[in-house]
C-alpha cells in the first residue's frame, strides 16, 4: 500500500510538471484570446455564462502571475516526486516527510472548503486524510511492532 501511495505522489507530480510546462510556455501569451479561439472548437457557447466567466478571468491573468503558478507548480512537482520515489523504495524519512507535508496542507483543505465548499475538495481532504492516517498506522505498528527496520 505504501508503494501504491507513492505511485499516486508521482502521478500528481507529473500532471503538476504538465500544469508548469504549460505555464511556462504561456507566459507571454494572450491567453483569453487564445481561449476565445478554442471555445468554439470543442462546442462551447463563447457567449455563455461560464465560458465568459473563464474569459474574464483569463483575460485578467498577468505574465507574473502565470509565472507563479509555472515556478509553484514546478516546486510541487519537485516535493511529490521525491515523496513518491522515498515512498516506492519504502524509506521511513519518505514516509514521515509524507506525513508532515501532508497533514501541514490540511487546515488551508478546510479553509477552502468552508470558503467555497464543493465535493471534489472535500473529497481531497477525505483522501489526504485517509493517506495520512494510514501512514502514521504503518509507522507506529513498525515501530511498535518491530516490523522491517528503519531505513534510513
Amino acid at each position: 500500500m505504501v508503494r501504491a501511495i507513492g505511485v499516486f505522489k508521482m502521478a500528481k507530480a507529473t500532471l503538476l510538471l504538465g500544469v508548469a510546462l504549460a505555464a511556462f510556455r504561456l507566459v507571454h501569451t494572450d491567453i483569453a484570446a487564445l481561449l476565445e479561439a478554442r471555445v468554439p472548437h470543442i462546442g462551447l457557447e463563447p457567449g455563455g455564462r461560464y465560458v465568459g466567466r473563464v474569459l474574464v478571468e483569463a483575460a485578467a491573468l498577468t505574465p507574473t502571475r502565470i509565472q507563479d503558478v509555472g515556478v509553484g507548480s514546478l516546486i510541487y512537482s519537485a516535493l511529490f516526486y521525491t515523496e513518491g520515489i522515498g515512498l516506492c523504495m519504502l524509506k521511513r524519512w519518505a514516509e514521515w516527510m509524507t506525513i508532515v507535508i501532508t497533514s501541514s496542507l490540511v487546515p488551508v483543505e478546510v479553509w477552502e472548503i468552508f470558503r467555497r465548499p464543493n465535493a471534489a475538495k472535500v473529497l481531497v481532504l477525505v483522501i489526504n486524510l485517509a493517506l495520512v492516517g494510514y501512514l502514521l498506522w504503518q509507522v507506529r505498528k513498525e515501530e511498535v511492532g518491530g516490523g522491517k527496520t528503519a531505513k534510513a
